[in-house]
C-alpha cells in the first residue's frame, strides 16, 4: 500500500496541490486516499514550542506578526503530519479592526471595554477593508508559500459568538444579556448581527484572496439557543456570511458546541460541511445535516487523556461513523485541551491514515 503523506496528491495521480490534498477533497465529498486529520486549536497550547515562542506576548499582539502566525501555524504541521493547517488567529481580531476596544484576557478570554447594548453603540462598529488587517493577508500568504501542498483553514467567528462577546462584555455561561437584546430589542440585535456578518465576510474575503484552501466559520456559542432562536435571530447572519462565499471557490465549514438539535440549520446556513462536536454519533449527525454535506469530527477531546487502547477504539469508532457521510474530515469534537500530550496527537494522526487508507 502507498504511503500518502499529508497534504499530497489524491491516489489518481492528480498534481499534489492544496485543491488535490485529501483535505479538500473530502470536504467536496470526492473520492480520497485516506481520511483526512486535522484538530481544532491544533495550532497552540498543547505545544510546548508554541508555549516557548508565545512567551510575554500578548494574544493580540501575536496575532498581528504575520512571521510568528507563520510559525506557530506551521508547528503541528511539521509535529503531527496532520492533512491542514489552520492559520493561528482568535474570533475578535476583525472585531478589534473594526474599531473595538478590547483585550483577550489570559484564563478569561475577550472582554469588551465598552459593551454594545444600543443602536448608538452598533454604529461605532466600522466596516473593514484589507488595509485593516494586512498583517492576516500577509501570513496568509508566507504560509501558503512555506505550506506547499498542504492546504490552509481560514476562519472566523460566526455573527452570533461575536455577538454574545460584544454583549456580556466577555464570556458568559448563561448568555443573559445577549437573550435579553434578541428578544427585548430584536432591532438592534439585527443590526449588530448584519453588521458583525459584513465585517465577517469581508476578513474571510481577505483570507480567501491571500490563498486558503478552505474557511471555518465558528459559531461556539450557538448551542445556547432553541431551535427556533437560532432560525429567527442567528440563521440569516451566519447564511450572509457563508452564502457570501459562494462563489469563492473553497469548502465552507460550520461549527459549534452542542448544537446536536442545530444541526439542520446550520447546515442550512450554506455549509459544505458541518462541525460535529463529541455528543452527537457522526452517523446520527448525518441524518440531522441531510444529504449532500460532508462532516466533520468528532473525538471528544478529554478522550485524549485515557489509555492508548480506549482512544484506538475512539478513533476507529468516529471513523466508522463517518463513513455515514458522502466525506469525512477527522477532528475532534471542540479544541485540543492544554494539557494534552502532543505525542498523542501525533498517533492519532498516524492511526486515521492508517485505518482509513484505501487502496491506491
Amino acid at each position: 500500500m502507498t504511503t500518502i503523506m499529508p497534504g499530497s496528491a489524491a491516489h489518481d495521480g492528480a498534481p499534489s496541490t492544496p485543491a488535490r490534498s485529501a483535505f479538500v477533497r473530502a470536504c467536496r465529498g470526492e473520492p480520497v486516499p485516506h481520511t483526512p486529520v486535522w484538530f481544532m486549536r491544533q495550532a497552540g497550547r498543547s505545544l510546548p514550542e508554541y508555549r516557548e515562542i508565545r512567551a510575554g506576548i500578548p494574544m493580540l499582539e501575536s496575532c498581528r506578526r504575520p512571521e510568528l502566525v507563520c510559525e506557530i501555524t506551521m508547528q503541528p504541521v511539521r509535529r503531527h503530519g496532520v492533512d491542514a493547517a489552520i492559520l493561528f488567529s482568535d474570533i475578535v481580531v476583525p472585531v478589534a479592526a473594526a474599531g473595538v476596544d478590547l483585550d483577550i484576557v489570559p484564563g478569561t478570554g475577550p472582554v469588551v471595554d465598552e459593551p454594545i447594548r444600543t443602536m448608538a453603540d452598533v454604529q461605532r462598529l466600522r466596516p473593514i477593508t484589507v488595509d485593516d488587517v494586512s498583517y492576516v493577508d500577509e501570513a496568509v500568504r508566507l504560509l501558503v508559500a512555506e505550506l506547499g501542498a498542504t492546504p490552509l483553514i481560514g476562519f472566523a467567528g460566526a455573527p452570533f459568538t461575536l455577538a454574545s462577546y460584544l454583549v456580556e462584555g466577555g464570556p458568559s455561561r448563561t448568555h443573559a444579556k445577549t437573550k435579553a437584546l434578541m428578544h427585548g430589542a430584536p432591532e438592534v440585535w439585527h443590526a449588530l448581527c448584519g453588521r458583525l456578518a459584513e465585517i465577517t465576510l469581508e476578513f474571510l474575503r481577505v483570507q480567501v484572496a491571500a490563498g486558503v484552501s478552505a474557511v471555518q466559520l465558528f459559531d461556539s456559542w450557538a448551542g445556547a439557543l432553541s431551535a427556533a432562536d437560532y432560525r429567527r435571530f442567528v440563521l440569516p447572519h451566519s447564511s450572509a456570511v457563508l452564502q457570501g462565499l459562494a462563489d469563492a471557490g473553497v469548502p465552507r465549514i460550520h461549527f459549534g458546541v452542542g448544537t446536536a438539535e442545530l444541526l439542520g440549520a446550520m447546515a442550512d446556513a450554506g455549509a459544505d460541511v458541518v462541525g460535529v462536536d463529541w455528543r452527537t454519533p457522526l452517523d446520527q449527525a448525518v441524518t440531522r445535516i441531510g444529504p449532500g454535506k460532508a462532516v466533520q469530527g468528532n473525538l471528544d477531546p478529554t478522550l485524549l487523556f485515557a489509555p492508548w487502547p480506549v482512544i484506538e477504539a475512539e478513533v476507529r469508532r468516529v471513523l466508522a461513523e463517518g463513513r455515514a457521510a458522502p466525506g469525512h474530515v477527522f477532528n475532534l469534537g471542540h479544541g485540543v485541551l492544554p494539557e494534552t500530550d502532543p505525542e498523542v496527537l501525533t498517533r492519532v494522526v498516524a492511526l486515521v491514515h492508517e485505518a482509513s487508507a484505501r487502496a491506491s
